[in-house]
């Protein structure tokens, strides 16, 4: 009897653990599907009436569809003017080209401020020029003006394992380089003429876009990143501070109302590779789990980049 009363007894402890782990899963599960709702709901256009609209650029840029689309929420809603929040070190020259020509786009309906977090140096600058005014912190990173290509050469690993790639192309120069043969003179050529292309229309636009002379442009576009100070005094932004001054500036010189509230817009999915996994971890108070997540993506984003970059990082960063 005894141990028929112990066996009822813990099936009894089981049943009730159960339920407990089922309850809280079905909780933690009703949580991220809240947090995800509110966060699509919370943008969309003309949501919450006049406001001044956030826009955060941060991480690698690509081009992603979602912040285009996001941006052409944001000029048929009610947002009077646009705060462009900047954190990234750059990404594809392309893809940072799309998100200038986006923002150029939104101009045309909202005046637009770029405001520097941390850093906006390469495409992330390049973005940031399609802002009617930049606005740094002093010891925040912009510049590192130019385009690179970069390509994995495997073929001295190759020759020491004994292994040979052997190809048959239309012509010397198609799929080259390709990482697995020794790249040839011409090969390197015609992708420093790419280059070089690239990063004329980079320093014009710079020239253009900020009114700079033919010595101020020599001065700030060989590829060496400044500080909020020194961009201000080169010419690379307009003035050392942040959303408020930002928000004083559109005050004054757009008539925009500065008590109007900010508003962040966010992607209507924001769901990327990680991106339910970080929202459900911050939505149950893991903050620290979904910040990892976030970096994680970040870092596959970055591995995967294409085409010619305009990109700029600390090492280990």
């Amino acid at each position: 009897m005894t141990s028929a009363a112990d066996y009822l007894v813990d099936r009894r402890k089981l049943a009730r653990q159960t339920r407990f782990w089922r309850i809280a899963a079905f909780v933690a599960a009703a949580v991220a599907i809240l947090a995800v709702g509110l966060r699509a709901a919370s943008t969309l256009p003309g949501a919450g009436g006049a406001h001044i609209a956030r826009l955060k650029i941060s991480g690698v840029i690509a081009g992603e569809e979602q912040t285009r689309r996001l941006i052409h929420d944001i000029a048929s809603s009610s947002a009077r003017a646009v705060l462009v929040d900047i954190d990234s070190p750059g990404g594809t020259t392309e893809g940072s080209e799309q998100l200038y020509l986006d923002l150029r786009e939104l101009s045309e309906k909202k005046p637009i401020v770029a405001v520097v977090g941390p850093v906006a140096a390469s495409g992330a600058y390049i973005a940031a020029l399609g802002a009617d005014r930049i606005v740094v912190r002093g010891n925040s990173i912009v510049g590192s003006i130019g385009v690179l290509v970069e390509f994995p050469n495997f073929s001295g690993l190759l020759d020491k394992l004994g292994v040979q790639w052997e190809e048959i192309k239309s012509s010397p120069l198609k799929a080259a380089p390709n990482g697995l043969n020794p790249t040839s003179p011409e090969a390197r050529e015609a992708m420093a003429a790419i280059v070089a292309d690239s990063y004329t229309w980079f320093k014009d636009l710079v020239k253009t876009r900020r009114g700079l002379s033919d010595e101020e442009l020599a001065r700030v576009s060989d590829g060496r990143i400044f500080t909020g100070r020194q961009g201000v005094e080169l010419k690379l932004a307009d003035e050392i501070g942040g959303e408020k001054e930002a928000i004083d500036w559109l005050a004054k010189e757009k008539g925009i109302d500065k008590n109007l509230p900010v508003r962040e817009w966010k992607p209507e999915d924001g769901l990327s590779r990680l991106g339910l996994i970080s929202l459900a971890a911050d939505a149950v108070g893991l903050k620290g789990v979904g910040d990892a997540f976030r970096r994680a993506d970040n870092e596959l984003e970055a591995s995967s980049l294409e085409g010619l970059t305009s990109i700029w990082s600390m090492p280990g960063r």
